[in-house]
C-alpha cells in the first residue's frame, strides 16, 4: 500500500505527522483502555489532577482529524465551544486533511502516531474497522444515545459484529435537478415520473432550447462511478432495485434490473437529446453548463444547493424533485449518498474517556440541530430534523427528506475481473451493443467475485430472503 504512494504525497503526509505530533503532547496521565470489542463501562478520566479539583493540571490534547472541506469552519467553531467550555480540561485541534486522508490515517497508526479522533466515511469504513484502527463505542453509549442512534445505524455502515465503531449524523438525498424557465419554455408542467416521461421530457426540452444551445439531459460519464451513482443508481433503488446490482432477497449480483434504465439512457443519446460531449464530461463542468441554462435536467445529489450557491453561481431559476421511477411505481427509497459512519475514536489513544467526552458533546442536538440547519448535510435522524428549522439554503426545499428516502444496507464490495458494471453500462449508453449479453456477462463474472470474496471471508453478507425494499420508506421523516 505504501510504495504506491508517491514521493510528494510521502512527504505531505510526513509533514502532517511532525505537525501533529509536535501539537499532540498530552498532558494527561495513564489512561486504562477499555478492551476492544467489549462491552466495558467506560473507562474513567485519567485527567486525575482535573478530577480532584486541582488548577494547575495540564491539558490533555486531542488531534480531530477529518478530510470533510465543506463543513469545516461550521467543525472548527464548535470545537472552539467546546475548548472554552468543557470542564474536564480537555483542549481538541481539528485537522482538515483534503488528500491522501486514507494514506494519512494509515501511516499515523503505523507510525503510532495516529489522531485521537477520526472521522470515517462509508468508503473508509469496513477497511478501518478490519486493520484495527477504531475503538467500539458500545461501552461508552448510554440509554439515552442507544434510543436516539439505534434506529439509524446500519451494518457495516457504523457497526460490524455487533460492535458500533461510529455514529451517524449526515448524507446527501438523491435528486432529478431541473431548469424551471426551460420547463416553462417547453410548456412542460412537471418533471418526469417514470423512465418514458424522461425520454419525451428531455426531446420536448432540445427542442425547445434549440436557440439558446439548451439540451434536454446530460450527464458526468467521465467520472464513471461518480455519475453511476448519482443517476441510474438513484432511478433503481427508488423502483426497488438495488443500486449497485446487489440482489439482497437472494444475496447474488443480477443487473438485469437496469435494462430498462440504462435503455432509457442510450434512447435520449440516439435522441440528441443529451449536450453535446457527456462522454467526457465531469461534474464540474456539467454544473457550470447547468448554471448558464444549458442543460434541462440531470441526477445528482442534494451537495448541489451549495454548489450553485457559491462556486457556479445560477443564472437561472431550478428545483429538484424525487428521480423518476421505471414504471412510475415506486417500490423502495430513494437512496441517501455518503451516508453512514461519522466520527470515530482511534483505538490508539490513550484519552479515550476524553475522546468519548467530545464525540457526546460533537453528538448533542445542539451541535447535530446547528449541523442540518446551517446545510452541511441532511440529518439521518428523524428527531433532530423535527426538532431543526428548515435550512436557510436556497433550493435546499426539493432534497429534504421525504418518506420515499433512505438508506439501502451496504452491498458488498467484491473485486471483479474484466470492466466493472459502471464503465459497461456507460459504454452501451454511448456506443451501443447487445445489452442483455453484458448483463449475463457482468452477473457471472461478479458471482464469481462474490464466491471467491465469501470463501475467503472478505463478505460476510448473506440473503435476506424477506428483504423488502419497500419496507424502507419512511425511516428518515416521523
Amino acid at each position: 500500500m505504501f510504495n504506491k504512494m508517491n514521493k510528494t504525497s510521502m512527504l505531505t503526509v510526513s509533514t502532517i505527522l511532525a505537525l501533529t505530533l509536535s501539537a499532540c503532547s498530552s498532558g494527561g496521565g495513564n489512561t486504562t483502555n477499555s478492551p476492544k470489542g467489549t462491552n466495558e463501562t467506560s473507562p474513567q478520566s485519567t485527567n486525575a489532577a482535573v478530577n480532584e479539583g486541582t488548577s494547575d493540571a495540564p491539558k490533555v490534547k486531542l488531534n480531530y482529524w477529518t478530510e470533510d472541506r465543506h463543513d469545516l469552519a461550521y467543525i472548527q467553531e464548535v470545537v472552539q465551544r467546546f475548548n472554552e467550555t468543557n470542564k474536564n480540561n480537555i483542549e481538541v485541534e481539528v485537522k482538515g486533511l483534503s488528500e491522501n486522508y486514507n494514506q494519512s490515517v494509515d501511516i499515523a497508526f503505523s507510525s503510532k502516531q495516529a489522531p485521537d479522533i477520526i472521522r470515517t466515511t462509508p468508503s473508509n469504513f469496513i477497511p478501518f474497522v478490519k486493520k484495527g484502527y477504531l475503538e467500539p463505542l458500545n461501552g461508552y453509549m448510554n440509554a439515552e444515545m442507544d434510543a436516539k442512534f439505534g434506529g439509524a445505524l446500519i451494518d457495516k455502515s457504523n457497526m460490524m459484529d455487533g460492535q458500533i465503531y461510529s455514529l451517524p449524523n449526515y448524507g446527501y438525498s438523491s435528486r432529478l435537478i431541473y431548469n424551471v424557465d426551460l420547463f416553462e419554455k417547453a410548456g412542460i408542467a412537471a418533471p418526469p415520473q417514470t423512465l418514458d416521461e424522461m425520454i419525451e421530457t428531455a426531446k420536448k426540452l432540445t427542442e425547445a432550447g434549440k436557440d439558446t444551445g439548451a439540451y434536454g439531459f446530460a450527464i458526468n460519464f467521465k467520472g464513471a462511478d461518480n455519475s453511476f451513482e448519482k443517476a441510474p443508481r438513484s432511478i433503481a433503488e427508488l423502483s426497488g432495485i438495488g443500486g449497485y446490482g446487489y440482489d439482497f432477497k437472494t444475496g447474488k449480483y443480477d443487473f438485469s434490473g437496469f435494462a430498462d434504465i440504462m435503455t432509457a439512457f442510450k434512447q435520449m443519446k440516439d435522441d440528441g437529446s443529451m449536450l453535446p460531449g457527456v462522454e467526457a464530461m465531469d461534474i464540474d463542468p456539467l454544473r457550470a453548463q447547468f448554471a448558464e441554462g444549458k442543460i434541462g435536467m440531470y441526477l445528482s445529489i442534494s451537495a448541489e444547493t451549495n454548489v450553485y450557491l457559491e462556486q457556479f453561481p445560477a443564472k437561472i431559476n431550478w428545483a429538484a424533485a424525487l428521480p423518476p421511477t421505471i414504471d412510475g411505481e415506486i417500490k423502495g427509497v430513494a437512496g441517501y449518498w455518503k451516508t453512514g459512519p461519522w466520527l470515530s475514536i482511534s483505538s490508539q489513544t490513550k484519552h479515550k474517556e476524553e475522546a468519548w467526552q467530545f464525540l457526546d458533546y460533537m453528538y448533542s442536538d445542539e451541535v447535530l440541530q446547528k449541523y442540518y440547519e446551517g446545510g452541511y448535510g441532511l440529518s439521518l435522524l428523524p428527531d433532530i430534523i423535527a426538532k431543526s428549522k428548515t435550512p436557510e439554503v436556497p433550493g435546499i426545499e426539493g432534497f429534504l427528506p421525504t418518506e420515499n428516502d433512505g438508506i439501502w444496507p451496504i452491498s458488498p464490495k467484491v473485486t471483479v475481473d474484466g470492466t466493472d458494471f459502471s464503465n459497461l453500462f456507460i459504454k452501451y449508453t454511448i456506443s451501443g451493443g447487445d445489452l442483455d449479453k453484458m448483463i449475463e456477462d457482468v452477473n457471472a463474472r461478479y458471482n464469481v467475485a462474490l464466491d471467491k470474496a465469501r470463501a475467503s471471508g472478505d463478505v460476510t453478507t448473506e440473503a435476506m430472503p424477506d428483504f423488502d425494499a419497500k419496507s424502507m420508506q419512511g425511516m428518515l421523516t416521523k
